[in-house]
């Protein structure tokens, strides 16, 4: 893989655990505001042309990269789930931020969850796969882009790179109309609003990477985006939830280019560097598949120690995502961040490094083409 974009994936990933952590509330709204349309464009950044003329092996990959491992780990905490809760990890008093709690499945409840797995890539664990969304989103938005870029590319005589902005038109149409309207595609959980601004910012993904060699790594230009990306934090500007408001037509892409330039143009000076740092965020970058499946169960061996540390209630560790007790004045974020980053990929190193000899490992985005 490229080691510019997996840096970007690594950093990528490890704001993704920093924003589940809870941190102060500016942090929050920084990582936010365009921390997933980052991901979006670097699975965007390697599309290839050729998939055009050969839409099959597009798709079969991205099913054996997105799906089967959701399939595969959705399934394994929907086993776990009531598991959880005989262990004292889950229980039915302390809940998420928003007051939520979760409860144990019984026989009816599993079978419709399993059910939802496979056919719509929803029902699975809210409380310790909470992130597995991306899973969906990514397969949705990519084969969707595929769709009708293929079909804008057939139909007309345009370039690639005019067909690309026609399908990210008609995507930032779609959500004007989805927004302006409240109209949902009762066929993809929550409406389909994530989707389609992923298969946008796929679509910005390749454009960029189409006239990298012309946007280069300007320092004017990252000042410019880094700023934009203050403005959207101070504004409380949204990121890619699923109550989004018309403002985001405008401010969403603003903050998902911003950010990617700007986290780009950081990436390529730690590979100029290299080092330790550079190597790690490379690892990270690699393997973001298993802190997206892992991180928030990687969160409870914090959440007891911050019991222990304020002689809290043992049952908040249960709590979704973290403990939320003095969560923005405390600097507990930041060792969630750590140990949610680091432990899963410490286990998997451990695992390829002493388990068995094979170990699957699934591609989380395409970099090969």
């Amino acid at each position: 893989m490229n080691p510019v974009i997996a840096i970007c994936k690594g950093i990528a990933i490890i704001l993704v655990v920093m924003g589940h952590a809870e941190p102060p509330t500016l942090l929050s709204n920084f990582i936010y505001i365009f921390h997933m349309p980052l991901f979006f464009m670097t699975a965007g950044y390697f599309f290839n042309l050729k998939y055009l003329n050969d839409p099959w092996t597009f798709c079969t990959k991205r099913f054996k990269g997105l799906y089967i491992p959701f399939l595969k780990w959705s399934i394994v905490f929907l086993l776990l789930h009531n598991l959880w809760f005989d262990i004292g990890l889950l229980n039915e008093q302390y809940g998420n931020w928003e007051g939520g709690v979760t409860h144990p499945y019984n026989l009816r409840q599993f079978f419709h969850r399993l059910f939802l797995i496979i056919t719509s890539m929803s029902g699975y664990d809210e409380f310790l796969a909470g992130a597995f969304w991306f899973f969906r989103g990514l397969l949705v938005a990519s084969i969707m882009f595929l769709v009708l870029f293929k079909i804008v590319d057939s139909s007309t005589k345009l370039s690639p790179s005019v067909g690309v902005v026609i399908v990210c038109l008609l995507a930032l149409g779609f959500n004007a109309y989805r927004l302006g309207f409240g109209f949902k595609i009762s066929t993809i959980p929550n409406g389909g609003l994530r989707e389609v601004w992923g298969m946008f910012f796929f679509g910005l993904g390749f454009l960029y990477r189409y006239y990298e060699s012309k946007i280069g790594n300007r320092w004017w230009l990252t000042i410019l985006c880094f700023s934009i990306m203050c403005i959207g934090t101070w504004n409380h500007w949204c990121g890619m939830n699923n109550n989004g408001q018309l403002r985001d037509l405008v401010t969403l892409p603003l903050t998902g280019v911003a950010g990617f330039i700007v986290i780009k143009h950081l990436s390529s000076l730690i590979v100029m560097c290299g080092g330790i740092v550079s190597r790690s965020l490379i690892y990270i970058g690699n393997n973001t598949l298993y802190v997206f499946i892992f991180h928030i169960i990687s969160y409870k061996p914090v959440s007891a120690l911050k019991i222990w540390w304020y002689g809290l209630d043992p049952a908040q560790i249960g709590s979704h995502m973290v403990i939320h007790y003095n969560n923005h004045e405390d600097l507990f974020w930041l060792l969630y961040t750590i140990v949610g980053s680091a432990l899963p990929l410490t286990v998997l190193w451990l695992w390829r490094k002493h388990g068995v000899s094979r170990f699957p490992r699934p591609k989380f985005l395409i970099s090969k083409n």
